[in-house]
């Protein structure tokens, strides 16, 4: 009998990302994830309301420095994320092809679709200020200049159907523009997210920035949508009694929201999702006082 007839299979334990480090759930819980067929593939953490704030507490931890950085820093950890997740090609095409049952090519079109998707906004990390913002003609001697910041925490239901390119095109453009964002995954097919989890961990990212909670989006939804220290909510994978309801409870401190739209993640995605998390600051600033030629300079 050969060696590798009596090894035993070692499957992969599958954990949540939070603040750089990969907890399992603090409530110790667990749920079946399966296969476009039906079949057990791992079991993934069944995420509790408090996962879910020590979600938002890292994310808020991580805000300050991530706003902070230089927009081209971000677009260079953006494009070395896109790079960890070519050398892990394979292995995302196996679990995006098991979890939305597609076949090799098919699943690894998606996957290369999804990298192509954290070039796509590494590359706009330090234009998108140029795109909606600049300076403003006003009736008096001042500079009036009008530049987008971050608006901070946000908390992103992610699609429940597009296990991968979906769940990048709506974690990108947050943290592209400077926010933190705190990501309760596909309920069903929460496996290619955790394994982002792996990549985001070696990619330069800060620890806090993005966190990924697996389990129920009804479960956590309301709690996060509620919550005093999230400043927005991108609703994209609730259905619509569940939107509804974290629309509601995220009007209490006035959260930005995104509703949930129908969407075709293949296509090219636009500044929309960037602009939906940016807030304008403008600013006045005397030129000083004029001199003989009329000009201050």
């Amino acid at each position: 009998m050969s060696e590798s007839s009596t090894r035993l299979s070692v499957f992969k334990t599958y954990k949540l990302y939070v603040g750089g480090k990969f907890p399992r759930s603090e409530s110790g819980r667990v749920y079946e994830v399966s296969d476009s067929k039906g079949n057990w593939v791992a079991n993934a953490p069944l995420s509790s309301r408090k996962d879910a704030r020590d979600a938002v507490v890292a994310a808020r931890k991580a805000f300050g420095g991530w706003a902070g950085a230089t927009a081209y820093n971000r677009g260079q950890i953006l494009y070395r994320v896109a790079e960890m997740l070519e050398g892990r090609r394979d292995q995302f095409a196996r679990e995006v092809g098991e979890a939305e049952g597609l076949s090799k090519s098919k699943a690894a079109a998606v996957v290369d679709a999804a990298i192509d998707r954290w070039v796509w906004y590494a590359g706009w990390t330090d234009k998108i200020a140029q795109v909606v913002g600049g300076a403003n003609p006003v009736a008096g001697p001042y500079f009036n200049l009008s530049t987008p910041e971050p608006t901070g925490v946000v908390t992103v239901i992610a699609p429940q159907e597009s296990s991968f390119l979906g769940l990048v095109s709506v974690i990108a453009p947050v943290i592209a523009t400077g926010n933190t964002a705190v990501v309760v995954t596909s309920e069903k097919a929460p496996l290619p997210a955790l394994s982002l989890g792996e990549v985001l961990a070696t990619s330069d990212l800060p620890g806090g920035v993005v966190n990924l909670l697996s389990g129920r989006a009804a479960e956590m939804g309301p709690h996060l949508a509620a919550h005093q220290d999230v400043n927005a909510i991108d609703l994209t994978g609730a259905d619509a009694g569940l939107a509804v309801e974290l629309e509601i409870a995220a009007a209490d401190n006035l959260k930005r929201v995104l509703r949930p739209r129908t969407e075709d993640f293949t296509a090219s995605p636009g500044t929309d999702r960037m602009t939906a998390f940016l807030e304008t600051k403008t600013v006045w600033h005397p030129t000083g006082s004029l001199g003989a030629s009329g000009s201050a300079y």
